[in-house]
């Protein structure tokens, strides 16, 4: 039997063989983004947690944490646009929420990502797991589909704009969110598969919408699916002289909160433990295959996710919460506080929806165990691999992205401009050294009262002495307020940061 994934990767590494004597130079990058993990999922970040993260903390160790970093959304299509193209999402036609796994691209034509360059840099690219940024489909003529909850997808066709048009020689993954309908691979730019199961929906933890599915597509097996795709890829790059990028976007601890079965029961704290002692497994099976291709000292890891944890935190002491039913999306405090000491959930405008785990290990370069307390969002990653490969930044793009090169080895203090944060119903708030405004009167997402964006009260925490959002106190630093107003409209209408 012809082992297709062993051909596709010849053919990947034909196109390779032609690198630059400057391009071998340059580190090879992995990029390793977490869906919905969240800041005191982590051992590292939240010693009190009971969740084995070994190699989250191990990156920690033999990296830098950056504790104050943010993604640039609290929920997902829009934190891997800003990555990906160093752009706020809410400069684009997606305002609030996020995409589906049959939407059209998201990212305009001609619009330089990540990916685009760096492989202009001379690198070999992937990108391995859940996109969610929008493809260009193939449809059926008559847009008549078998399967509920599907527009009409010819799943023997080709998708004409995906991964690999964005700056990606390979792609194998899924088109959105793991809960997300068509539940069928794709490798490069064709399904592996035909759907031949009609899903049901089904509810939280094993949360997933109705579509068609393919038999190979089994939802506790798909992690170590992109795992094992992850790996293929760095054994493989690993024998070319040229340096490799790989983008990781993993599909959990995001619904559906479905663990594989020899990690149920392994932390005490129900599926959603469970699930991120997994999601650590993983990160250790990346780290493994990068330790026994003896690069490992010239490898930059950076580790993030896209947002904080969808897991509320419930203060009454009596109220059932996941450890006692699964079914329940939340922790009381004395068994779990996955977004640690702060406010809110996945989705919301407070610390919680996009204050994430963030770590970078740069051997050599990057100082272990170090900590960066600056405010940083990961909207910044495309000036700072441009910085890393010495390519420039051009006027018309990453028009929010700065480099965190020079907080990583310790030359600057800041950022160089305030981090704009947004919600998942598209509240705005700016972040600028110890204060935070919130434009708006509400969390912008899950908690209540959501609020609306632009109407008052607006709120301005002091995060230097309230961490935890707990008091406002716009009325005693107008002059304050008036500031952030005025800045966060400049860089919300001039469209740029930088």
């Amino acid at each position: 039997m012809v082992n297709l994934r062993v051909v596709a990767w010849g053919i990947v590494l034909a196109v390779w063989a032609t690198t630059t004597t400057q391009a071998a130079e340059h580190p090879n990058i992995v990029l390793i983004l977490a869906d919905d993990l969240g800041y005191g999922d982590v051992q590292a970040l939240n010693p009190a947690s009971r969740i084995p993260t070994p190699n989250l903390d191990r990156l920690a160790a033999e990296g830098a944490t950056l504790t104050d970093a943010h993604s640039p959304s609290s929920v997902c299509t829009p934190t891997r646009y800003g990555i990906l193209t160093g752009r706020y999402c809410w400069r684009t036609r997606l305002k609030s929420g996020v995409l589906n796994g049959y939407s059209p691209p998201l990212i305009e034509p001609g619009r330089r990502t990540i990916g685009d360059l760096l492989r202009q840099a001379g690198y070999r690219t992937a990108a391995i797991g859940k996109w969610h940024l929008g493809m260009s489909l193939p449809m059926l003529k008559d847009k008549t589909s078998p399967w509920q909850g599907d527009p009409g997808v010819d799943f023997d066709g080709l998708i004409a704009d995906a991964p690999i048009h964005r700056g990606f020689d390979y792609f194998f993954g899924v088109s959105a969110s793991l809960d997300m309908a068509p539940y069928v691979y794709i490798r490069n730019d064709r399904f592996v598969s035909r759907p031949t199961i009609q899903q049901p929906a089904v509810k939280f933890p094993h949360f997933v919408r109705q579509g068609p599915r393919a038999e190979d597509f089994v939802i506790d097996e798909a992690l170590d699916r992109l795992v094992d795709e992850a790996v293929a890829f760095i054994d493989q790059a690993t024998a070319e002289t040229s340096p490799y990028f790989l983008y990781l976007p993993l599909t959990a601890p995001h619904k559906p909160t479905q663990p594989h079965q020899r990690f149920r029961g392994t932390t005490g704290l129900g599926e959603y433990g469970d699930f991120v002692h997994q999601v650590d497994w993983s990160v250790g099976q990346v780290l493994r295959a990068i330790d026994r291709s003896e690069e490992a000292d010239e490898t930059l890891i950076i580790f993030t996710s896209d947002n904080g944890s969808y897991m509320y935190r419930y203060d009454d002491p009596h109220r059932v919460d996941h450890v006692e039913d699964a079914s329940v999306q939340g922790f009381r405090q004395e068994h779990h506080r996955a977004n640690g000491p702060w406010r809110g959930t996945k989705a919301d405008i407070w610390e919680g929806g996009h204050r994430v785990p963030t770590f970078v290990r740069w051997p050599g370069k990057v100082e272990s165990g170090s900590r960066i307390e600056a405010p940083v969002c990961t909207v910044d990653l495309f000036a700072t691999l441009a910085e890393v490969v010495g390519q420039s930044v051009g006027e018309q793009e990453a028009e929010d992205s700065f480099s965190w090169i020079p907080l990583l080895r310790g030359r600057r203090a800041d950022r160089g401009a305030p981090v704009i944060h947004h919600s998942a119903r598209g509240m705005f708030a700016i972040r600028d050294g110890r204060w935070k405004l919130v434009a708006g009167n509400g969390s912008g997402g899950r908690e209540s009262p959501a609020g609306k964006p632009f109407e008052p009260p607006y709120s301005l925490f002091d995060l230097q002495s309230d961490p935890e959002e707990k008091t406002n106190v716009a009325d005693r630093f107008p002059d304050k307020v008036a500031e952030l107003v005025a800045q966060l409209e400049h860089i919300r209408t001039s469209g740029r940061s930088r």
